[in-house]
């Protein structure tokens, strides 16, 4: 039986900065860049409350917050602080694997510590960040990555969440489909027209069933629902490719697209730099109100250097593309590819 632990900081870029400005603790921080169409890296814990989250449009929180404080992000920081982080899991374990700056997987089935519960290995490691950083994490600790990962979340902040082994059935019981990784909205709407809504309800349809809803994906689910998860924690993860997409309410020109580029965009550049990647290719996406697909993409020698060069790239394949204005369009997205992990030397801007 594997021991796993999903490590996640707690508002981490927020609870960076706020360690340097104590007087704003108890006000609604958000990190974000001063640009137009800006969209929010981190909330603090005063600043969910009022609805405020990651990915979520500057526009849209000052609507919800108008006293919002807002904090441009320092990336090389939030580097420095996850390397102390990291170093400190490489204390108990050499098999990690990071999700992103301030979380990752830890397999402690044998520890370099030898300690031998894995509660016990989740504690230390969280409190050995506090004394060195001062911030705090939330731990998962579980038989596998599925449920270590919704364990972490469980009781943030700075909280920890075990499943044993025989605690399994009874935590995914109630657990409600929408945690499970992968099940975005159009998978929820599908698995709730079948009357799914929770673990337990997927535990009582059959396997090939589920393949004929979903396609390769329904044997996973089918798995999950029984709280399997053989993935192993990998130690070098690469990321194929970071998108994001919006699916409009109503179908657009090409004209009417334009406010929404820019948005896109910085989501995708944020999550490069959180995932401390660099990239040589971008891609843009359209899907046309009948479900026709259109794509474009370019790559390059050298990794782009700045959000600007991305801006400028999609203005280019945009262009390209020779897109017609009688041409409706229900959704469109933005993507990097060809990604390596960020080099100390500065890249060459493309233009």
């Amino acid at each position: 039986m594997r021991k796993i632990i999903h490590i996640d900081m707690d508002a981490f870029y927020a609870s960076v900065e706020l360690r340097e400005r104590p007087d704003l603790k108890h006000l609604p921080v958000v990190v974000s860049s001063h640009h137009p169409r800006a969209v929010i890296a981190a909330a603090s814990y005063p600043a969910r409350q009022f609805g405020l989250r990651s990915a979520m449009a500057m526009a849209q929180a000052r609507k919800l917050c108008p006293q919002v404080v807002v904090i441009e992000p320092n990336f090389e920081k939030y580097r420095e602080v996850s390397q102390q982080i990291h170093q400190i899991f490489q204390h108990y374990t050499s098999t990690i694997e990071p999700l992103s700056l301030d979380e990752a997987f830890l397999d402690v089935t044998e520890n370099l510590q030898n300690i031998p519960s894995a509660t016990e290995v989740a504690e230390c490691i969280r409190a050995d960040i506090f004394k060195t950083t001062g911030l705090t994490a939330s731990a998962g600790v579980a038989p596998n990555k599925f449920l270590a990962k919704i364990a972490s979340d469980w009781n943030k902040p700075n909280g920890i969440c075990i499943i044993k082994p025989s605690q399994v059935q009874h935590f995914i019981h109630d657990l409600p489909l929408k945690k499970i990784p992968g099940v975005g909205k159009v998978t929820q709407e599908k698995l709730k027209s079948l009357n799914l809504e929770t673990l337990g309800d997927l535990q009582q349809v059959d396997e090939n069933v589920l393949i004929h809803h979903f396609g390769k994906y329904g044997k996973q689910l089918f798995l999950y629902a029984q709280g399997i998860d053989e993935r192993p924690v990998q130690a070098e993860r690469q990321r194929q490719q970071i998108s994001k997409e919006i699916t409009f309410d109503d179908d657009l020109s090409i004209t009417q697209c334009s406010p929404y580029w820019d948005n896109l965009i910085e989501r995708v550049w944020l999550s490069l730099q959180k995932k401390q990647m660099q990239a040589r290719g971008v891609n843009v996406k359209l899907k046309l109100k009948n479900f026709q697909v259109l794509q474009h993409s370019k790559s390059f020698k050298l990794a782009l250097n700045s959000q600007q060069d991305m801006v400028q790239v999609i203005k280019l394949l945009l262009q390209e593309m020779q897109i017609p204005e009688h041409l409706q369009f229900r959704l469109i997205g933005v993507g990097l590819y060809q990604l390596t992990e960020q080099q100390d030397e500065t890249q060459l801007s493309l233009w």
